[in-house]
């Protein structure tokens, strides 16, 4: 297993500039009055394809052989790692095929095939999954970019907090989401190199809290199948993942679905920015942890904002 270091982050980073954004860092008195914080939000909603995957995806893409680079790339995905992949692929003009669930949605499925990419439909389970995925690398020898246990993905996901510490001074800690913990492992990745008295914690969702679980028991506990309106936040950890989260959070917290779209609702009307339900789960622990946060300046990392716009949570009953 190889472990991506610093030198690969800033390596990625100059890599990746010109098919990024640099993201803004945006402020709430509202937010800060109300938490007790002062909270600093990374807008990776605002980053290329609406995600901060465009990160990891394009330092996997752009650092291809062009022998490599010639069959193209593959992932299986149900959402935004798909997408960047494809907008990243795009941008190098390389094919790129997407294994996605049946069940994924429509709107998902158009912005693999807006920028350009290939979905093959499996249904909705693991075995599914993987069997639909091998006979895609078999036919085409695309090159596998996992959606967040690739050294590749981690070093472009770790340029996202390089970039919140030179445009936030003197944090005392980042929060950002946690699902395979890819985000996360980035950011452990820079900040325990770069700035390694920031206490570094991650949010996950009750109704999907394994990494939860997994960092009190000191070992990987993966949930099959869970079911959450943080749906991004769904999936395990994996072994490199595990390894940054073990070495180097200092807590994961955890809220409910109901606090996550509370917390989403809350930024929605009072920053006036649109973010997907894994994106509030920061908040959320935040407002149900106070106590840790009080006093402190704290980067809050935003990770997306491809949310589906006629199925808000606060609107459904």
């Amino acid at each position: 297993m190889y472990i991506p270091t610093l030198a690969d982050m800033l390596v990625a980073h100059e890599r990746i500039k010109p098919y990024i954004h640099r993201t803004p860092v945006l402020a709430s008195q509202y937010l800060n009055d109300l938490t007790g914080a002062e909270l600093f939000f990374k807008c990776e909603n605002l980053q290329k394809a609406g995600a901060f995957k465009a990160r990891g995806a394009s330092n996997a893409v752009f650092g291809l052989t062009e022998e490599q680079a010639a069959k193209g790339v593959a992932t299986h995905s149900s959402g935004n790692h798909g997408t960047c992949l494809s907008y990243a692929a795009g941008r190098r003009g390389i094919p790129c095929t997407v294994v996605m669930p049946r069940t994924a949605p429509q709107a998902k499925k158009e912005a693999v095939r807006g920028y350009g990419g290939r979905v093959v439909e499996c249904e909705p389970s693991t075995t599914s999954r993987e069997a639909v995925f091998a006979e895609v690398v078999a036919e085409t020898g695309a090159e596998f970019v996992h959606p967040y246990n690739d050294p590749r993905v981690i070093a472009g996901q770790a340029t996202c907090s390089k970039e919140l510490i030179e445009q936030a001074q003197g944090l005392d800690a980042v929060i950002a989401p946690i699902g395979g913990g890819g985000m996360v492992s980035g950011t452990c990745l820079t900040l325990s190199n770069l700035a390694p008295q920031i206490k570094i914690y991650a949010a996950e969702p009750e109704q999907a809290d394994d990494a939860y679980r997994s960092f009190k028991a000191g070992h990987i506990i993966a949930d099959d199948a869970p079911v959450t309106v943080a749906d991004g936040l769904k999936v395990p950890l994996k072994d490199l993942t595990w390894h940054f989260v073990q070495s180097h959070v200092t807590d994961i917290l955890t809220a409910s679905d109901q606090e996550i779209i509370d917390a989403m609702l809350l930024i929605w009307k009072r920053m006036k920015i649109v973010m997907e339900p894994s994106s509030a789960v920061p908040l959320a622990t935040i407002l149900k942890n106070k106590e840790i946060f009080a006093g402190k300046r704290v980067g809050v990392i935003i990770t997306g904002g491809n949310v589906d716009l006629d199925l808000l949570p606060w609107q459904q009953k």
